[in-house]
């Protein structure tokens, strides 16, 4: 069973192409057997949550917030490695910044 946290590797379809790909990404939550998930990209010009080598991505890469999608169970092919507790805190608290917006005016 998936945890938040985990960084995975799913297979997606992407907007600009019929074709489906493989791309890492960070399981934010699990419901009904869905996971709502934050992509990965290794383009260190992407704005983001970095990922570095020494915390068990493949490549230096970014977390990206502006890319939350869902995708079911079967699309996941296999756990990568788990976030350690301060990048999980730090994904969180950005999370928590930027859906903060909807509670203004």
């Amino acid at each position: 069973m998936l945890k938040p946290g985990d960084v995975v590797l799913v297979s997606v379809q992407f907007t600009d192409t019929v074709d489906v790909k493989v791309r890492p990404a960070v399981v934010l939550f699990e419901e009904l057997g869905n996971f709502v998930i934050a992509g990965v990209t290794s383009n260190p010009k992407m704005k983001g949550i970095p990922l570095t080598r020494n915390e068990g991505a493949i490549k230096d890469s970014v977390i990206k917030l502006n890319y939350i999608f869902t995708v079911s169970d079967e699309m996941v092919n296999r756990v990568v490695f788990h976030l350690n507790q301060d990048k999980k805190r730090l994904l969180f608290d950005e999370l928590c910044h930027r859906l903060s917006k909807l509670s203004s005016n």
